[in-house]
């Protein structure tokens, strides 16, 4: 998994009911772009975060 900053990184839901957070990618710590990536939340709330296989990778110049 490769990512930049400004990318949206994509937690889809486990469970029945759960929404997928969202957030930005406003730092990568991984060398050459591998995890793990500064995320900044849409509620706010910001971590590091190494995705997991529920997580996409959403590249910001795909986004447009």
């Amino acid at each position: 998994m490769r990512a930049s900053e400004g990318d949206q990184l994509v937690q889809h839901g486990r469970v029945v009911g759960q929404h997928d957070k969202v957030g930005e990618i406003t730092e990568v710590l991984g060398a050459e772009g591998s995890p793990p990536y500064r995320v900044k939340f849409e509620d706010g709330h910001e971590g590091v975060c190494s995705p997991g296989p529920d997580t996409e990778i959403r590249h910001k110049d795909r986004m447009r």
